[in-house]
Parts: structure tokens; sequence; C-alpha cells
């Protein structure tokens, strides 16, 4: 059994043609061939034959169509694992495999002779493009690295045909493929002097216009340095006068308006040298050349350029071999030259102080390769480029090219597609963020529309969304092959680090985190990841932190095997569970530490090597729910919930309650599809805290209810009491006193029968609130001085105290001594501030305000008022909003400004209504009924009969 793939997709039994016509089975056989003899995980097949919307029945059809496959391959060929499928074939039974033999066979050959032969069987293999009938993203994506390697085996070819004098023979090959190759300059170039070497000088120069006018048209740019110099040589002879051997700058040059001016300014200071790096793509070169373009009349002698190859298919062109360019550049005879570096290096500086030069030096490989080229004349200047930070040049201040803004980005993007981006600017957006700002990926995916007129921007969008990188292509003119010269020029330890910095699910990566990635020692992935950011394959936005562009963790990814895979997310998704658990502290953190109990130990010097966990989430808590998502996928559902529960503490404290609603409720859904109770449990009650937080009381109820559920019918009494202290507060919210009560003092009850002592301080403090509501100081002040002999003292437990202070100035207030409460509300008050947790900022301001109104002060009562109300809208504080509002006018109240008070209690009341709350309705409106009294004396009556009826629904007093 034979397959091809070197063109359509079909499968060969002896000379007979097997047939295969179910769409789907050809995917899935494709997915195989990509990777003969490896497991292709089932995920991928899946995500291969339905992108991003696989019916629920997906895994079936696809064991179906493996099923179907069986019965017309070889019955042995299929391999069947738990991951996915395989598929065995012999070294020649697939015509890629075959290829790449003869590909090498003719690299390594010493005979060109033998080389030739080898070439030529190789490329017989092909009849069109690689899997030329599948659209599936994924197989694009392998078919265009096929593709490539096709054409980077003809272009070696003809090169040798040519040496060997063919060029008539070889003129019927490349016709055709130039034809289908346009824009490829290496082959424009073998067909112009196959031309030329067969006497047909005019048609040379024809196929130079055509290639002129090709990539003007479609790219806006001019044939690069040495399609122009062919061309010159076949005119035979150069222009007279001023030597122009600059390419012209690309007309659509955009934004880097900032950028320009500065380089210009560095220009006009007599700087001798401008170097700029950046990543493949990000247009060095084109900057190069509008500097050029902009400052070229004040070098008005010469304008040089020079390909130096330091990221190219070809071997860095060595310092000798550039003097020899670019002295001939100059119009030196190649007998005039010296055949020694130093000899070249001397005529170069003297020849270069005679004039007033401009030279471009593009693509450096390194420092020494430059340093002799640069000219030492004050009157001269040369702009550099490189993909790697030059640091090594003298008395040169390297400048890194930053990516194009968004706004710049989708300005390139109209220029080149025309009036359908203006037309259309969300999905146009898309395209711009889905090229994250690099200026190459924007070209093509220009050029991709402006091919295709009858396309709109979302038909590209809809290419882009999966799988950018086969969609970013226009010939010869790839991203991927961009990328794969940045990475061939890595030894092997650094690709195996880049590779696998494509699986990491964040954003933004550090050392620690790359460390346990690749599992390699600290220092090293620092090193690695400091050796990346000078060749610009990595960016380091901030000291320490680093990141991958979108399209680059995308070409990373693709070339990470499974084998890799697996361990390296495993041991990120463990370091990440341990950083988070780090921001946990109070009573808070031995009930995490038991839900995440069977989390696997951390690597130790990765952790403390995390000296912030705090800030570290901060940075990377918009990238938790991908970590989730790699967690699922990598078949590791614990660490799904395990995640959100480490980081539930911080992001509830900081008021990040859409966080705590997102990542919980997707966890519990695998923990229940798993039907892992730990995870169920832990999920539905971090999915209470959030309603609890924004007021929706019975919902966090119920999820509580599910856990508690758990907890008894386990046996688990330490957690059954933590989940009655968070019924106790609850209940509170709900002004339902006495059952609040109850349920801390049953939970304090099953704490001390089980030793868990660290949950008391949360269900004392919820009896002392329950107290203080039914109007009970003294009780109150008498639990809150148990809680604070059961609070460790220690730094950890730092809000459990703040919350202590808090209710202790409540305590002070209600027993009529505002100095004592104002000394504990202020201490309390600098502690969260300083740490960051705006909910209890919140309430910390709010009782600041009360205690400085008790004593008169009602301008900074308001301040502090203004404050909480502030922090409740922008935490989404529900619980408390209408108890803020009310202090607020209260203040006001007391203070004579009725009017405001009036407003201020009517806001105060609908918010109480709104959210059902009894208490805080009582409480509103009992303070409007004071403001309305004269106005309006029957409103007052009912809004005062209402209150006292709600008092006594709730068993408190009015306060």
């Amino acid at each position: 059994m034979r397959y091809r793939i070197l063109g359509p997709l079909s499968v060969m039994d002896g000379d007979l043609p097997v047939t295969i016509s179910a769409g789907r089975d050809r995917v899935v056989l494709a997915m195989l061939l990509i990777r003969p003899g490896q497991i292709v995980p089932l995920s991928r097949i899946v995500e291969a034959v339905w992108d991003t919307t696989p019916p629920a029945t997906a895994r079936g059809q696809v064991h179906t169509c493996v099923s179907r496959l069986r019965r017309v391959v070889a019955a042995d060929a299929i391999l069947s694992d738990p991951a996915g499928y395989g598929i065995r074939v012999g070294p020649d039974d697939l015509d890629a495999l075959v290829f790449a033999r003869l590909v090498d066979e003719a690299r390594a050959a010493g005979d060109p002779g033998k080389a030739r032969t080898a070439y030529r069987k190789a490329l017989d293999l092909w009849r069109g493009e690689a899997f030329a009938e599948i659209d599936a993203p994924a197989v694009r994506l392998a078919a265009a690295a096929l593709d490539e390697q096709h054409t980077l085996a003809a272009e070696d070819w003809a090169a040798l045909e040519l040496a060997a004098g063919r060029a008539r023979e070889l003129l019927a090959d490349l016709v055709p493929l130039v034809e289908r190759f346009p824009l490829r300059e290496r082959l424009r170039g073998h067909l112009m002097l196959a031309y030329q070497q067969t006497g047909r000088q005019a048609d040379a120069l024809t196929e130079y216009r055509r290639a002129y006018d090709r990539l003007r048209d479609e790219l806006g740019i001019e044939p690069g340095p040495e399609l122009q110099a062919l061309h010159r040589e076949i005119l035979s002879g150069t222009p007279s006068g001023a030597i122009r051997c600059l390419p012209r700058t690309v007309r659509d040059f955009t934004g880097r308006a900032a950028l320009t001016d500065r380089l210009l300014e560095r220009v006009d200071t007599g700087e001798p040298a401008i170097v700029v790096d950046g990543m493949a793509g990000s247009g060095k070169t084109t900057l190069a050349l509008h500097l050029a373009a902009r400052v070229g009349d004040r070098f008005p002698d010469a304008h040089l350029f020079i390909d130096l190859h330091g990221h190219s298919e070809q071997d860095p062109v060595e310092p000798q071999a550039a003097l020899l360019m670019l002295l001939r550049q100059l119009g030196l005879s190649a007998d005039a030259i010296p055949g020694d570096l130093a000899g070249r290096v001397a005529l170069w500086r003297n020849e270069v102080s005679r004039r007033r030069v401009l030279v471009v030096l593009d693509n450096a490989a390194t420092s020494e390769q430059v340093a002799d080229l640069l000219p030492s004349s004050p009157d001269s200047i040369a702009l550099v480029t490189s993909r790697r930070r030059l640091a090594g040049l003298d008395d040169v201040r390297p400048e890194s090219l930053p990516l194009l803004a968004p706004a710049e980005a989708t300005t390139l993007l109209r220029r080149i597609a025309g009036d359908r981006v203006r037309a259309e600017p969300e999905a146009a957006a898309e395209v711009v963020r889905r090229c994250d700002g690099l200026p190459l990926a924007v070209r093509l995916a220009g050029a991709r529309l402006a091919q295709r007129p009858r396309w709109r921007v979302t038909d590209l969008v809809r290419r882009l969304t999966d799988a950018a990188l086969p969609e970013l292509a226009v010939e010869n003119r790839t991203v991927i092959s961009a990328f794969a010269l940045s990475y061939s020029h890595l030894d092997e330890p650094a690709r195996r680090f880049f590779r696998l910095l494509g699986v990491y699910p964040g954003a933004l990566v550090d050392a620690p985190a790359a460390a346990a990635l690749t599992d390699l020692p600290l220092t090293r992935a620092g090193d690695l990841l400091d050796e990346l950011v000078d060749v610009h394959l990595i960016e380091e936005p901030a000291p320490g932190v680093y990141r991958l562009h979108d399209l680059l963790r995308e070409y990373a990814a693709a070339l990470v095997t499974e084998e890799e895979r697996a361990p390296a997310l495993l041991g990120v998704l463990n370091l990440e569970t341990h950083a988070l658990l780090a921001t946990v502290t109070g009573v808070q953190r031995p009930l995490v530490a038991r839900d995440l109990g069977t989390v696997p130990a951390p690597r130790a010097d990765l952790l403390t090597a995390i000296t912030d966990p705090e800030a570290r989430l901060e940075r990377q808590r918009a990238a938790l729910g991908a970590f989730m998502d790699a967690a699922d996928t990598a078949g590791e559902p614990r660490y799904t919930w395990w995640i959100p529960r480490a980081a539930w503490y911080l992001l509830f404290y900081r008021g990040y309650n859409e966080d705590v609603a997102r990542l919980s409720g997707h966890a519990l859904a695998v923990a229940r599809e798993k039907g892992d109770d730990d995870g169920v449990a832990a999920m539905a009650k971090s999915v209470a805290s959030y309603h609890y937080r924004t007021g929706a009381y019975e919902l966090a109820r119920h999820h509580l209810g599910i856990a508690m559920e758990i907890w008894e019918r386990r046996g688990e009494p330490t957690a059954l009491a933590a989940g009655l202290s968070n019924l106790a507060a609850i209940q509170n919210a709900m002004n339902r006193y006495p059952e609040a009560a109850a349920s801390a003092l049953r939970s304090l009850h099953l704490a001390a029968r089980a030793r868990g002592s660290y949950q008391m301080p949360v269900a004392l403090f919820q009896l002392s609130t329950a107290y203080q509501r039914l109007g009970r100081y003294e009780e109150a002040l008498r639990i809150d001085r148990l809680r604070l002999l059961a609070i460790d003292r220690g730094e950890g437990h730092e809000r459990a105290g703040c919350l202590l202070q808090i209710q202790r100035s409540k305590l002070r207030l209600g027993l009529a001594t505002p100095e004592a409460a104002q000394r504990y509300v202020e201490l309390a008050l600098g502690i969260v501030v300083r740490r960051g947790l705006p909910t209890m900022e919140m309430e910390a301001c709010a009782e600041l305000g009360n205690v400085l109104t008790e004593q008169g002060r009602y301008a900074e009562a308001l301040v502090q008022h203004q404050r909480a109300v502030e922090l409740a809208e922008r935490v989404g504080e529900i619980r408390t909003r209408a108890d803020i509002l009310h202090d607020r006018a209260r203040t006001l109240l007391r203070s004579g400004d009725i009017a405001a008070a009036r407003d201020g209690f009517e806001l105060s009341l609908a918010t109480a209504r709104r959210w059902d709350q009894p208490y805080a309705i009582a409480r509103a409106a009992a303070g409007l009924a004071a403001c309305l009294e004269p106005a309006d004396p029957e409103r007052a009556r009912r809004l005062r009969s209402e209150s006292r009826a709600l008092f006594d629904q709730v068993g408190a007093g009015a306060t």
C-alpha cells in the first residue's frame, strides 16, 4: 500500500487506486500521514475535522472514520492508542518520506551530477500542491511546510542545472515553476539567467519587468538587491554619475513616526551608524530604506546596499566578501581590490573618506560581521539591520524595532487591501489582532485580500481564527519561512526551549515558569530566555517578564512533539498552582491547603524564586482560564479546579467578582463531568461566594448547600464547620440574624470537636455581626475578645485582624466611645490600603465615615463615605451598598443638608428594595421619613411604620 500526499491525497494498492471518498475520512487519513509512525492525539484529529465547534459525538465519529479506513488500507497499518491513532508506513510507502530522503542525498552529494539526479527524482514525485483538495487548517499548515520544501529543492536543482550549462533544457521546467510562484525572486533570477545563457536577453529583461510589476502591485515593494544586480548585469553596465544601489522603499510605509523622528535626530547629530534590530518580519529593512530615502540627499556620492544573509538560507557573508561587493558597487574593478581582509578594509576606508556615502548593511548576523564595514568618515553613515541585538559595536546605540500599534497596522492593511477594510472595521481589527502588529503578517494578510476581490474581510478572519500561519502566505513570502530562518540559527537546546514556550498557556512567562516548563535549572532557563530576547524570538516587556508573539507562539507550538508537550504542561501547571497557593494568607490558608492536599510537591527552588506571588497573580490573572483549559486538554482535570481554588482568595478580596464566577463556574462543570466530589464541593463554595458578593443570596445558599451536602455525607466536620460559618455570613446578609447566630454557634461547636481552630475566627466574626445587628453590643464585644485570642498574630493573618479592628470599631461606636472606635478603624484602614484589598478598604472607609460623623466632623466623614461608595461600585459590591449609601445620607442629614440627605436616602431605599434587604430597607425608610416630616408627613408616617415592622421582622433595633 502506497500513500501520496505531494499533490491530492491518494492511496494505491499496487497499480490500483483505492477510493476514499468521504471528506472526513480523508482529513483523518491526512492527519495520520502528516506524522507517520507517531500517535496523533484524538483531540487534534477532532479539531482538524470540525475546527472549534465539534459535535458531542465527534469522538465517536472519528472512531467510525478510522474503522472505515481500516477496511480499505492494510489491515495492520493504523495504530491504536488510548491517546489517539497513528499509521505505520514503510520508508518507500509515503512519497513525502521518499522526497525528503532524495533531497538529503542531493544536498550531501559531493558530485554535482549525482545531486542533480537526486533532485530530479525528488521533484518528479510532486503532482501539485500538497494535500491540494483538503482545507482543514491543521492539514494546510503541514502542506505549507511541504510546499516550501518543494520550492527550495527546485531552486537548488535549477542552480545546479545552470552551472552545468543546461539552460536550454531547464527552460521547460522553470517557466511553469515561475508561473506557479511568481513572487519567488530566486526562481525568477534562475529563469532570467537561463534566458541570458540561451541568447534571449530581451526575454530575460521582460522577466525582470514582470517581477517588478508583480511585486509592486501585490506587495508594494521592489525586487531585492540580488535580482536588481542581475538585472544590471544583463543590461551590461551601471548608470554613470552618482552611485545608486539601494532598492526603492515601499510606497505604503506606515506608522513609526516617533521612531523615525528619533532616528533622524540621531543622523543629524552625526552618529556613524544607526543599528535597528527586531524580530523576523518586523519591517527592519523597510524602515532602513525609508530612513535612507529621507536622508539620502545628505550623502550624494553613493548609496550602497548589501544583504549580509545573517538569517537566510545562505551562509552569512564574510566581511572580506562583503567588502569586495561594496567596493565593486563603488565602481572599482576586481583587479584593483586586494585579496586579503586587511587590504580591503584599508581600501574601503580610503574610498569612503573621499565621499559622502550612505550604506545599508541589511540582515547582519553579528557585531563582528559588520565592524569593518562601518564608514570611519564623519561625512558618511551606515544603516544596519539585524534580528540579533548587536551590542558589541563601539559607539553605537542599537534601537529595537517595536511592532505596529493597532491603528498603524489597520492603516497598513487598508492601504494594501482597499476600502473593504474601512467598510468592516470590527473584522479588520480582528485581522490586525491575529497578526499581533507584525508588519509582514499584516502585509501578507492585505495581499491575500487584494488577490481575492470577492472576499470580505470577515472571510479572511474566518480563515485566521484557528491557524493563522498557513493563511499568511503569498507564494514564496510567508511568515513561517521568516520564523523558520530565525529558528534554524539556534542550537538544539535553544530550539527545544523555544518549542516548549509554545506550549505555555499564559501570555507572560517568567524564569521559574520557563524552568518548570522545560525541566531545566533556573539559571539555565534564565540564560536561554535572554538568548531568545537577543535574537528577538521573545520580548521582555518588563524586567524578568517575557512574552512570545502570538504568531511565534503558534509556530513554536506546531513544532512540539506530543512526547514533549505532556510533561511540560504538567510541570508548569504544578508550579502555577503552588504559586497561587502562596497568595493565600490568614485563616483561609489551612482551608485552601486542605482542599489542595493531593497536589504534587513543586520544585522548591522555583517556588522560592517567586518573591512576590500577589504581583504575579495580578500579572497572570487574565491567563488563568487558559491554564485551566490546558489542564483539561492535557488530561489533568484536577488542575482545572485546583487553579481557581488557589487563586480564589486574592481574586475575591480584591473584588475580581467576574473572574471568580467565570473560573469557578467552568471548573464546577468539569468537576461534575468527572465525578470529582472534592472539586464539586470546592467550586460550588466558590460560586456561592460570587453570588454572596453580588447579592444573589438564594443562589449563594443553594451552591453552598451543594458543598455542605458532600461534606456531611463524607463526614468532614472541619469542612462542614467552614461551610456553616459561610452560611452564617449569607444569613447575616439576608438580615436573618437569629439564624446566623445559630449557624455560627454550630460552626464553633463542630470546629472545636474537630480541633479545627483556624476556622473559629470566621465563625466568631459572623456571631459578633449577628449580635451587633440584634443590638446585643456587650455580648458582641465579648465575642470579639474571644476572636482576638483565636487569631494567629502572624503576618499572614493581617486580613482577619483588620476585620476584627473594623468590627471592634462598630461595637465601640455602638457603645458611644467614638475615639476608641476611630483608633481601631484607622489601624485597619492603613493595613488594607497597603495590601491592596479594595473590599475591606470599602468597609473601613464606611466605618471611619460613621465614626467621624459621631464626632461632628461631617466634611471629613463625607470624604470617607464617598470613597466607600466608589469602591463599592468598582468591586461590584451588592451586599453592603445600600448600607453605605444610607450612612452617607445620614451624615448629610446630621450636617443640615436635608435636600441632599433626602436624595441619598431615596437611593439607599431603592437599592435595598432592589436586592430585597429588609434591614437596609428599614434603616433607609427611617432616615427618609426624618427628611420628609415637614414636607410630606403622610409618606413619612408610612415609611416609619414600614421601618418599625421590618426591624421587628429581623429582630433588630434601629441604628
